[in-house]
């Protein structure tokens, strides 16, 4: 039986990788969302506009003016000389956040008092502009602090796992999950729903291979298709964009095997319900929106109303990704991965159990 199941297999590489197009297909898109997603999904705050409306004038209100326009946050200071023009600078998101500064600013500092700042930021831009009004308090409390304001408490902060606060460095462990979660869904979803166009199912059926067998055979190549893909992203990660891996590769080859088996059991559930290969393409993205949001990579779990939290746990891309993470950021070895493995050899098995239930349903 052995035989047969790799000659499934193999057959499977084949109408895979046999055309140049398809390899294209599998590679290409992978190497451009990585690339894409590295620059354009930051979490950093660069190149805003920054409204000012000072009503001090003086040398100290100056001075301020300038250490802000200088941080790379900001490339551009949108003075503003009234309030209508400041509410309009908000209204009109010419600006992202809107600096208030008091007609006794300078006077105050002068007299080593304290001078109060209002800061205003646009609500309908939230995560940037809470990111970007942190830059500016930041540079408000060195300056007061320079002038011999002494600050109420001495803090010494320190940024684990990732000191510089590099954007890159959580996005792109992220990527390797969710960029391969695509390319074995595709492969493994598609491939039954193409057997019946095809007219080529039946053929499998009258074959000594059980549905079982025939599984199997269907999901080795997606699961060897998520691996590849997770290597060449692993391998820009650490050549093109220098992302420490301090972790164990063996964990990390380990813990996409097991999304892959997880992912296959999935693709293999959409492709047994679907009858053609454009209801398995609908499928694989009526799954893969809400696993990417509720993975943790998007908003935090803890954040989530308690039904989703545990929606999230038995999503397999949330241990996936700490997997990832761990391996690159936290130094993981098995010991450290086992609390994220053992759920995903529990989903993979019951993915595949569930898939070869509704595959052996469809074909009875």
């Amino acid at each position: 039986m052995l035989p047969r199941l790799l000659r499934l297999i193999r057959k499977e590489l084949q109408v895979i990788l046999g055309d140049k197009k398809t390899r294209m297909m599998l590679v290409a898109p992978v190497i451009l969302q990585t690339l894409i997603f590295s620059f354009a999904a930051t979490l950093e705050v660069r190149n805003a506009t920054l409204a000012v409306y000072n009503q001090d004038g003086g040398a100290a209100s100056i001075e301020l003016m300038q250490r802000l326009s200088h941080t790379p946050s900001f490339s551009r200071l949108l003075p503003v000389h009234s309030e209508r023009e400041a509410q309009s600078a908000m209204d009109d998101q010419e600006a992202l956040v809107l600096l208030r500064i008091p007609p006794d600013f300078s006077r105050r500092l002068h007299a080593d008092q304290t001078a109060p700042l209002q800061v205003l930021i646009d609500g309908r831009r939230s995560n940037s502009a809470q990111i970007a009004m942190s830059y500016v308090s930041q540079v408000i409390q060195d300056y007061t602090t320079e002038r011999g304001a002494p600050p109420s408490s001495h803090l010494v902060l320190r940024n684990l796992y990732n000191p510089h606060l590099d954007s890159k460095w959580h996005v792109l462990p992220s990527l390797v999950a969710i960029i391969i979660t695509i390319g074995c869904l595709m492969v493994t979803a598609l491939s039954v729903a193409r057997e019946r166009e095809e007219g080529t199912f039946d053929q499998l059926l009258v074959s000594p291979l059980t549905p079982a067998y025939i599984m199997a055979g269907k999901a080795v190549p997606g699961v060897l298709v998520a691996l590849i893909q997770g290597c060449i992203i692993v391998s820009i990660a650490i050549a093109g964009f220098g992302l420490p891996f301090s972790g164990s590769p063996l964990l990390l080859l380990v813990g996409l095997t097991s999304y892959g088996l997880a992912l296959a059991g999935v693709g293999l559930f959409i492709s047994s319900i679907s009858s053609t290969q454009q209801q398995a393409f609908l499928g694989v993205f009526a799954f893969m929106v809400p696993a990417v949001n509720l993975s943790g990579y998007v908003a935090p779990i803890e954040n989530m109303p308690l039904f989703f939290q545990a929606l999230a746990y038995m999503n397999p891309l949330t241990y996936c990704i700490n997997i990832v993470k761990g391996v690159f950021l936290k130094s993981y070895g098995f010991m450290d991965g086992w609390p994220d493995l053992l759920p995903l050899f529990v989903i993979s098995f019951g993915t595949l159990s569930l898939a070869l239930y509704m595959f052996r349903r469809h074909i009875a």
